[in-house]
């Protein structure tokens, strides 16, 4: 298993834990788009925290999308997730470059600077559950740690790390997210936000090569932690050429009509992973008659 989540929990139930490697899903994503380096560490990040989060959900036809609007150059950053802990996303500007920030990392803060984060659970009722949030500092993991505290009234940790190789290849992804019960118990409180606060980074402990189980070890070890399962995460699109074909029937029979009679095929991409689909004259041709 290369990608993986640990789903866990620690001290007699008060707390349940994720953590996840994401090092292969991340640097697919890098190649799919061809993201520079802030791009990757920032989709990197919030592909990490897609594949927890929707590990998270009941029902296998569940989906959730993470959707960040902003006013920083790249643009805004889309992922979804469903339950199997299948990821993609991508970001509108993949080419956006910053000088590094003052600690020297990577500027994902200045990248995304201010905007709002829409949580999107859609579990099959009439209307999605839609959770709002304004960024509070573009590092994503603190949004979304914000996100759980106003929106779901869950007080929660979330960490998300992303490092590059010199060559801006993936070197380590991961994170976790650590989740306190409405019945934990205050001395609980205290020892876990006292053991929260001595992480230095989440980069420094996935630079250690800590697996997931190393990961929640070192933060719950003293809480007695207890592994449910794993559960293996990848960058998965369901896209297809069947699929594009109906984003190319919903255009409009007057203006396929129109591409035919340029007499050029066209090429359809996939947001979420880059792929290309082409389309020749007589394929569009049979689309129109389809579609009588």
């Amino acid at each position: 298993m290369s990608d993986y989540i640990v789903r866990a929990t620690a001290a007699n139930s008060q707390i349940r834990a994720f953590a996840v490697t994401s090092r292969d899903l991340v640097e697919e994503a890098r190649s799919r788009h061809n993201l520079s380096p802030v791009a990757t560490a920032a989709l990197g990040r919030l592909l990490t925290a897609g594949s927890m989060m929707g590990s998270m959900m009941k029902s296998e036809k569940d989906l959730l999308t993470l959707q960040i609007k902003c006013s920083g150059p790249i643009g805004g950053l889309t992922v979804t997730a469903d339950a199997k802990a299948n990821v993609k996303g991508y970001v509108v500007n993949p080419d956006v470059m910053l000088p590094p920030s003052e600690k020297g990392k990577l500027d994902v803060g200045k990248a995304l600077d201010l905007g709002v984060m829409n949580v999107i659970k859609d579990m099959g009722l009439k209307e999605p559950y839609v959770g709002q949030t304004h960024l509070v500092s573009g590092e994503i993991a603190e949004d979304l740690t914000y996100y759980y505290a106003t929106s779901e009234q869950v007080p929660s940790s979330v960490a998300l790390g992303v490092l590059m190789n010199k060559d801006n290849t993936v070197k380590r992804a991961g994170g976790f997210i650590i989740q306190l019960m409405p019945f934990a118990d205050e001395e609980v409180i205290d020892k876990l936000e006292k053991k929260i606060g001595e992480i230095t980074s989440i980069t420094s402990l996935l630079d250690q090569d800590m697996t997931p189980e190393m990961i929640l070890d070192y933060v719950l070890g003293d809480f007695g932690v207890e592994i449910l399962d794993k559960v293996p995460t990848k960058f998965d699109c369901n896209c297809s050429k069947e699929r594009v074909e109906k984003a190319v029937v919903s255009i409009g029979k007057k203006e396929i009509q129109e591409m035919i009679n340029d007499g050029e095929s066209i090429e359809v991409n996939c947001h979420f992973c880059n792929t290309h689909y082409n389309f020749s004259i007589e394929e569009l041709k049979d689309i129109i008659k389809r579609s009588k």
